[in-house]
């Protein structure tokens, strides 16, 4: 009977510190509804939704490249780059280029051609005839006043006439740029080109020569025939309108360098710590151009091409739209994501399938180190 009522206070004993446990574990009675969530009970029972989020905008395509990023326009062999068996200047597209080339088609080859000619008969004829044979007693003429007077004068008149369309053209080369003007900056470095578009929403480009297909690792992009010759097609084209004026501004990095157009009849040097400015207008020439660094600016000087693709100005305005940037009083537009890397599908012979390069648009470091895309030049095969 003892052991018997110990037990039962052990048991009455746990039970009464077990009921406050089992009533913390057992679910909390609901609270009781309020007006506005008796009105509404559907809402109260589901969660609140979020928000919807506001449709973006679709990025605008590149109108210079195809759905695979390989550019549209193709150059065409006798356009803006060098041709076999050329003689005389390439075709010039813009208003001072065209005047150029009539100078020296006009002017100036026919006058070195006819002073050439004289130059030589006079040599034969001084040859012959006062040889010790022929004159063996020399003359002793010391002045002949009709001489001189025309030796004087003729190269005179000589000059004043070169001078006369020759000073209308450098001055019309230097002729400030309206306020209408597409300002191109151009930047050089060793060995590669950056470009800026300062007034259409500081769009910056970088542009490195295209290697061949057998320089490359497999999956890198290379250059084809629609991108433009050997050592000239470039990874991005500088893109200009025509029919509108075009300001250039150039300036370098590190050394001196020089941006020239042979087509455009643009040669302008690019110093370091210093902006040089000319200006021009293409005319309404779609295509490809193509130049070239035409100042010795080191070892891999000659790996620094330049190429510029003409388009309408409507086309212009897409590809600025495309990139991010916007035309003067305009809204900015989202850039475009149109690859521009080779698809290697698209070429024979190729087996894997090389991956898109996007389109560079942010302007490099600033470093000495040269451009890692360029072809090494002689001696520098391992850089």
């Amino acid at each position: 009977m003892r052991m018997l009522g110990l037990t039962s206070i052990v048991l009455a004993a746990g039970l009464a510190l077990g009921a406050p446990v089992h009533a913390q574990n057992s679910a909390a009675p609901a609270a009781a509804p309020t007006p506005e969530a008796a009105a509404t009970p559907a809402a109260a029972a589901a969660p609140a939704a979020a928000p919807a989020a506001a449709p973006t905008p679709a990025a605008v395509a590149d109108p210079t490249l195809d759905a695979s990023g390989h550019p549209l326009t193709k150059p065409v062999p006798t356009i803006g780059q060098p041709q076999d068996g050329l003689f005389g200047l390439q075709e010039q597209i813009t208003p001072n280029g065209r005047e150029a080339h009539w100078f020296h088609n006009v002017i100036l080859v026919p006058l070195i051609v006819v002073i050439s000619i004289f130059v030589l008969i006079l040599l034969a004829w001084v040859v012959v005839r006062y040889r010790r044979a022929a004159n063996p007693t020399p003359s002793r003429t010391s002045h002949n006043t009709a001489i001189e007077i025309v030796w004087t004068l003729v190269p005179v008149l000589i000059l004043i006439a070169i001078a006369v369309p020759s000073i209308k053209l450098l001055a019309a080369q230097f002729k400030p740029a309206p306020d209408n003007a597409v300002t191109l900056k151009a930047i050089g470095n060793q060995w590669f080109w950056t470009y800026e578009y300062p007034d259409h929403g500081d769009i910056k480009l970088t542009a490195n020569m295209l290697k061949e297909q057998s320089e490359v690792a497999p999956g890198q992009r290379y250059r084809t025939d629609a991108d433009g010759p050997r050592l000239l097609a470039v990874d991005q084209r500088v893109v200009l309108p025509y029919g509108v004026p075009i300001r250039l501004v150039t300036t370098a990095q590190d050394v001196i360098h020089s941006w020239a157009m042979p087509a455009f009849w643009v040669k302008l040097d690019a110093v370091p710590g210093r902006l040089n400015e000319t200006s021009f207008i293409i005319d309404k020439k779609p295509g490809v151009y193509f130049g070239q660094c035409s100042e010795l600016c080191g070892a891999r000087h000659g790996y620094m091409p330049i190429a510029v693709e003409v388009v309408s100005p409507e086309v212009f305005a897409r590809w600025v739209a495309s990139k991010g940037g916007k035309m003067p009083g305009a809204a900015a537009a989202p850039q475009s994501t149109t690859a521009a890397g080779n698809d290697a599908s698209a070429e024979p012979g190729n087996a894997a399938e090389a991956g898109p390069v996007v389109n560079a648009t942010a302007a490099p470091a600033v470093t000495n180190k040269p451009a890692t895309q360029n072809p090494a030049g002689l001696g520098q095969t391992g850089n």
